[in-house]
């Protein structure tokens, strides 16, 4: 079966959803996890969706951004722990969401990827795009699905 399952998460309710059947079946399977959350990287213009900011503000607003992730996948390591799931907690910065949770299954040797995808359709899906979508495309291990 499965023995080192990476669970990506966001924070949104779904994806506790998806972090908590990640760490049931690494229960079930004797899986260590890898729990990942990408955080992303302040937009410098503003044809980037930024503001003018000060470099040291830009500075202070990814590290608020890092704190939260932190803070996130240590509730996941603490939560697996409770069902006696060992965790490794990774936060990996990048705008490239789903390259860079392709890229931490394969540098940990991850043989599943547990996500939660929000199911958007038609016009939603097509401007907002879907991380899971290219995950499930590029992705040479298996993926798990949650709705």
């Amino acid at each position: 079966m499965y023995q080192h399952i990476l669970i990506a998460t966001d924070g949104s309710e779904l994806s506790e959803k998806a972090v908590q059947s990640g760490l049931s079946l690494a229960a079930l399977a004797g899986a260590s996890v890898v729990a990942l959350k990408v955080v992303p990287r302040y937009p410098h213009s503003y044809f980037e969706g930024g503001m003018p900011v000060d470099a040291s503000d830009i500075e202070q607003i990814e590290k608020q951004w890092s704190d939260a992730a932190q803070a996130l996948v240590d509730t996941v390591k603490t939560q697996g722990s409770a069902q006696g799931v060992a965790v490794k907690t990774v936060i990996a910065k990048s705008d490239l969401v789903a390259e860079a949770v392709i890229a931490t299954a394969r540098k940990y040797e991850c043989d599943l990827i547990v996500m939660a995808s929000h199911g958007r359709k038609g016009i939603k899906r097509l401007l907002l795009g879907s991380e899971t979508q290219h995950v499930l495309t590029h992705s040479h291990i298996p993926v798990l699905v949650l709705r």
